[in-house]
């Protein structure tokens, strides 16, 4: 157990706070990534700026394989004592920004409304403060940063990371994800299932066509494609435990062109999200079943393309707790509070299967804001006060984390 928990800010002194011109710095590089966003496998500009940035620094940053995305590591690898990992995501979202900031997106339906641009920033301020800890003796263990692309891409970039080798001497492994309903400068946290499985879903629907006037000579895949957009999820909500949170949703419906035409066509899309690992395993076949059944009943064939996407995030407890205690050591513990499981899916659980690791929600709300804000909306933005809170936090982390193992 480390030295530092349950502890009072100040009754241990922590090395590695953020300077005003870094913190200045800092805000100025998040704003620049937020007017110029790129989308997953696409991040070259931000992965030139990371990579000018760290070097300017003294690091030897190394970019992955496909173009985008990089690894640095700070201090010296031991291999008696595997690196702790601080994640960031890169990618922004295909959607327009609405806000009239003036970092506004200046890349027409494309928005960094996910945050990612301030999870980039976080790291990169913590590699900084970390590297300059290093120059000074003050680093006891290496730390490795990561910045992956294509997170928004399922089954997200964690994988082709993984594969890469950047998880090669890491032993533990952090990240904090923004949460607008978590005030700037508090984190949350939860031991266990963080996020959920998402899981993307496809179905094509055919059958012969025909006129409106006789649906009982054909096949009405409209009505079909109704039905199974409102009766699948009926169905499985009696086949898997409530428990699982198992949940269907459709994103869109696309079927015929003319008012008195039955088409022969018909597709759905939409994702599958459930809170539990036993059932996202079991979730194909359990859709497949309900979809051809349904199909079945109203004569229409269908295809199914149902695409894997991620597992839940689930915390560590250890790491959790790290987490934990690198936030008590920097603000006190009342920056800290209880955070649910959301349904959102993450593909930093690829990196938990192979070691173990955390994700806080990093604040993000102005306290006393009462406007409802959130993720994937062209309105999203952040006080920026998160940003310094991560920094702290991911620094602190890194310091505790080599002061608790041998």
């Amino acid at each position: 157990m480390n030295q530092l928990k349950s502890r009072e800010p100040g009754s241990v002194t922590l090395p590695g706070t953020l300077s005003a011109p870094l913190r200045a710095e800092l805000i100025a590089f998040r704003r620049d990534l937020h007017m110029h966003p790129e989308l997953g496998n696409q991040e070259f500009r931000t992965t030139a700026a990371l990579k000018a940035r760290l070097e300017a620094a003294g690091l030897a940053p190394k970019v992955l394989p496909g173009g985008t995305g990089l690894i640095c590591d700070i201090g010296t690898p031991d291999r008696r004592r595997p690196m702790l990992a601080i994640r960031a995501d890169l990618d922004a979202l295909p959607i327009p920004d609405v806000k009239t900031v003036a970092y506004r997106s200046t890349v027409a339906n494309r928005a960094h409304a996910c945050g990612h641009d301030v999870h980039t920033t976080t790291v990169l301020g913590a590699g900084l403060v970390l590297a300059d800890l290093d120059r000074q003796g003050l680093l006891p263990s290496a730390v490795r940063l990561l910045f992956q692309p294509a997170e928004e891409v399922l089954p997200g970039g964690a994988a082709d990371a993984i594969e890469a080798g950047v998880l090669d001497g890491v032993g533990r492994i952090i990240a904090v994800h923004c949460d607008p309903k978590v005030d700037a400068g508090r984190i949350g946290l939860r031991t266990g299932p963080i996020t959920s499985a998402c899981d993307r879903l496809e179905v094509t629907l055919d059958g012969p066509g025909g006129h409106t006037a006789r649906p009982h000579l054909t096949t009405d895949l409209v009505t079909a494609a109704a039905r199974i957009a409102t009766d699948v999820p009926a169905v499985l909500a009696r086949r898997v435990d409530a428990r699982s949170g198992l949940s269907v949703t459709w994103g869109r419906i696309e079927a015929g062109h003319a008012c008195n035409v039955i088409p022969q066509h018909a597709e759905l899309s939409g994702t599958v999200r459930c809170l539990d690992l036993p059932t996202w395993r079991d979730a194909p076949d359990l859709v497949h079943a309900a979809i051809d059944e349904i199909a079945t009943l109203h004569r229409a064939k269908s295809t199914v393309n149902y695409v894997r996407g991620v597992p839940p995030v689930v915390n560590d407890p250890v790491v959790t707790e790290l987490l934990a205690d690198a936030m008590t050591a920097r603000r006190g513990p009342y920056a800290i509070e209880d955070t649910e499981q959301s349904l959102g899916g993450e593909d930093f659980s690829w990196y938990l299967e192979h070691v173990p690791g955390a994700m806080a929600r990093l604040g993000v709300r102005t306290p006393g804001d009462t406007r409802v804000r959130d993720l994937h909306a062209g309105d999203f933005d952040v006080d920026e006060r998160c940003v310094e809170a991560a920094v702290e936090l991911f620094t602190a982390a890194a310091l505790i984390d080599a002061g608790s193992r041998p």
